[in-house]
């Protein structure tokens, strides 16, 4: 005889009779059922209490959910899951990305319950979860000093289609200062894609921002309709970049971070590659090249879980327009 599971009214059936006294030898019979599959069904499912068809069908239910998860986490989605997170994609994105890309779906606190399993058996995966960390802000200069930008176009004059976030060219920019302020990174950040573009710079000097700024930028014109800086001096030279880019450019207010809010948590995923203390003028063009790379391929559960390339390169032309 094949097994099958029992159905709720079984277990109901199995409950009565064991009632009226009888053995599980003629509980079989009487429900055509193999001996066996009666016994493991008292075995398995008695609570402390005894047997209760109720308790009997949730214990199945979980039972059931938890081989069906062992059997979806095969070892090859073991070896893709651990890929991703290597790649700092969070368990949330895992998700996504494995639904998306190979049918499996999966809950989110599986891939953390995989991640604290491999802790405990000395594992590193736990090491690429992403920390959250206060927003980083620049500590040199003051108030009277961020004043001295000749020519700057307040926020507030800002069109007002840049907050509704419905088109792609509005940008924030902003610089990640390394050790001894020696060394800096430019960042601009497209604010509906998420497209991140990164500079290393040599110095904080406004010269070589603007330089820099123009010179990677200049490909993307078609792309930029505005720039929002933050109001260190090393962007005094925004006159320049908005007439080469032909943008137009505007300054948050002074200690204004969350103007920028979205430049702001950028700088600190890039954070987490080059941490607080990182000498810049250590750093390689490559490993700048390779966190850009990462962050725009990075599916973003805030865009629905596409990525900035895909959203920026114009292959989802649809999500833009919406």
């Amino acid at each position: 005889m094949s097994y099958n599971q029992l159905a709720e009214n079984e277990r109901y059936q199995i409950y009565s009779l064991r009632k009226a006294g009888h053995s599980q030898a003629e509980i079989s019979e009487l429900l055509e059922r193999n001996p066996s599959t009666i016994s493991r069904e008292l075995r398995r499912n008695a609570g402390l209490r005894g047997y209760h068809p109720g308790q009997a069908q949730k214990l199945s239910a979980v039972r059931r959910h938890e081989a069906y998860k062992a059997r979806k986490m095969t070892d090859e989605v073991r070896g893709q899951i651990e890929s991703l997170l290597r790649q700092e994609l969070s368990p949330q994105q895992v998700v996504g990305y494995l639904e998306r890309h190979t049918g499996v779906s999966l809950h989110h606190e599986t891939i953390y319950q995989l991640i604290y399993a491999d802790k405990a058996n000395g594992g590193d995966l736990y090491t690429h979860l992403r920390i959250a960390s206060k927003p980083y802000r620049k500590r040199y200069g003051s108030y009277d000093r961020r004043g001295k930008i000749k020519n700057r176009v307040s926020i507030d004059e800002r069109p007002a289609a840049v907050d509704q976030g419905r088109r792609v060219g509005d940008w924030e920019g902003d610089t990640v200062i390394g050790k001894g302020h020696n060394g800096a990174l430019l960042t601009m950040v497209e604010r509906k894609t998420l497209y991140t573009v990164i500079v290393r710079l040599a110095g904080k000097r406004a010269d070589l921002l603007t330089d820099a700024a123009i010179a990677h930028m200049a490909h993307l014109k078609d792309k930029i309709k505005t720039i929002t800086f933050d109001n260190g001096l090393e962007f005094a030279g925004h006159e320049m970049i908005a007439k080469e880019l032909k943008t137009d450019i505007y300054f948050a207010h002074p200690y204004a971070s969350w103007e920028r809010g979205i430049n702001e948590n950028t700088n600190g995923l890039i954070r987490q590659y080059f941490p607080k203390g990182t000498d810049f003028n250590m750093v390689t063009d490559e490993q700048v090249r390779f966190v850009m790379d990462r962050l725009n391929s990075r599916p973003r559960s805030s865009r629905g879980g596409r990525s900035p390339n895909e959203l920026f390169m114009g292959q989802r032309d649809d999500l833009l327009a919406a």
